[in-house]
């Protein structure tokens, strides 16, 4: 089953022509690499999915990009469900300056949840299910800013769970973290994609290898090749795929 269908998507931020002709199927319960050279389009089109590219003055997109088969810029969309049933983890970790507890509990509430128990529930459930439960289970009143990037950057998955979204998307989670924390939110990525639909920009090949199902490759705003991710690293079809993955630039 296809979660995320873009089909002869364009997006231009004024004159620039950022993303040409996008058209891919990405599987539900799957995860989906975008890989490319900086600058060639892939965030763009991260952001696309859950419309945060709304907030840029003058971008424009047509074509159409669709959630289980209804597409998400039609009007009649209403952009806070639709953030609530995708989710987003940015590049550099960005805890709400709170406690740990009050950054979990933060959706929920937004979204209406006012019960004490139901809130300890869903923080504890989110936690676990970003694997730092144990490691901050004593210090939820403390501030969420005192503990370690790697660990920000889990707790920044655990709130985008605490709403349970449909899909996540990462931005290059793992840029700004060291090996070892790398390791941990692959191996959490690779866990959760038994309950969520993933999709995740990486700069780091090897990560896109080691984790994702499918690998879209971009260059100057068009994906060159999109498939199975051990066939694209070991067989790619394109010569430029070949030239990106090997080494050859980029």
């Amino acid at each position: 089953m296809d979660k995320i269908t873009v089909e002869n998507m364009n997006l231009h931020y004024g004159d620039f022509h950022a993303l040409k002709n996008v058209n891919l199927n990405m599987g539900e319960k799957e995860i989906t690499a975008f890989i490319g050279p900086s600058g060639c389009g892939k965030s763009t089109l991260l952001k696309s999915l859950n419309r945060m590219n709304d907030l840029v003055p003058g971008c424009k997109i047509d074509g159409k990009i669709c959630l289980d088969g209804e597409d998400i810029y039609d009007k009649k969309m209403d952009v806070n469900r639709l953030r609530k049933r995708v989710g987003m983890v940015f590049q550099k970790p960005n805890p709400f300056p709170m406690s740990i507890y009050d950054n979990i509990a933060y959706g929920p509430r937004t979204h209406g949840v006012r019960n004490k128990a139901k809130l300890d529930e869903i923080v504890e459930r989110s936690l676990r299910q970003a694997a730092i439960w144990d490691e901050v289970k004593d210090r939820l009143k403390k501030s969420a800013l005192g503990i370690s990037g790697g660990q920000q950057q889990r707790l920044c998955i655990a709130r985008a769970l605490a709403v349970e979204p449909e899909v996540l998307l990462m931005d290059e989670p793992t840029s700004a973290l060291d090996p070892i924390s790398t390791s941990k939110i692959e191996d959490l990525a690779i866990e959760l994609k038994k309950d969520y639909t993933i999709v995740i920009v990486t700069h780091n090949m090897q990560q896109a290898a080691r984790i994702a199902d499918k690998t879209a490759f971009f260059l100057l705003g068009q994906m060159i090749e999109y498939g199975n991710t051990e066939k694209m690293f070991s067989m790619p079809e394109d010569p430029r795929t070949e030239d990106y993955i090997t080494g050859r630039f980029g």
